[in-house]
């Protein structure tokens, strides 16, 4: 388990920068920390809390609620095989045990290779696709078992490494604020008091931020 790397603990302070208040950074920070492992690691929660003043608790108990974090090694590649009702209406618990099959391991384990994590997931809002399957939240759309063998191929092979990057990574490029346009700089709205600051941030506030 590991903290931010320098790199990106100075990312992260630019993060918070762009906040009026520091905690609502938490998400995109522990994206960051997915970007660096491919999974959520208690060091890097900790790690996070500290840069936004609160605690580890309040950074999982906000990164839990959200399914594209996972919180124990995954392979390169997560592949979500959608089994709601449009698509299993057109064979997705089909597909599904044929990539099971096809792969060695059941829904939410990962192959012994390290290279894919198969899961079983709800409506991934491509009903007019189906049956659709993410690889790490990137659309593949009409799959068939001939189709989605081929599609692990070429991403064993490397073919889609341009389409897809690594689990936990978002974006290839990331978005660039002035600075001039940061919280605080004059030409950002002014910082809105927490009304509910919650036990970290309150520690340091006897008003309680109210």
């Amino acid at each position: 388990m590991s903290r931010l790397s320098p790199e990106r603990v100075a990312l992260a302070k630019e993060i918070i920068g762009r906040y009026p208040v520091p905690r609502s950074a938490l998400v995109p920070l522990v994206h960051l920390a997915q970007e660096q492992d491919g999974y959520v690691t208690e060091d890097a929660m900790e790690h996070v809390a500290e840069l936004l003043g609160c605690t580890p608790a309040e950074v999982y108990g906000t990164a839990t609620f959200y399914e594209m974090f996972k919180f124990r090694p995954v392979g390169k590649y997560v592949v979500g095989v959608c089994t709601n009702i449009s698509c299993l209406l057109l064979g997705a618990d089909e597909l599904l045990e044929h990539a099971e099959r096809s792969l060695g391991v059941r829904a939410g384990a990962t192959t012994e290779d390290g290279m894919i994590t198969l899961e079983d997931v709800e409506c991934i809002a491509a009903c007019t696709l189906a049956p659709c399957i993410q690889v790490n939240y990137r659309y593949f759309a009409d799959q068939t078992p001939a189709s989605f063998d081929a599609l692990v191929a070429d991403l064993r092979a490397g073919n889609l490494d341009a389409e897809v990057p690594p689990h936990g990574v978002v974006a290839r490029t990331r978005p660039h604020i002035e600075p001039g346009k940061w919280a605080g700089t004059g030409t950002a709205p002014p910082p809105t008091a927490e009304r509910f600051p919650g036990p970290a941030l309150a520690a340091g506030d006897a008003g309680g931020g109210r």
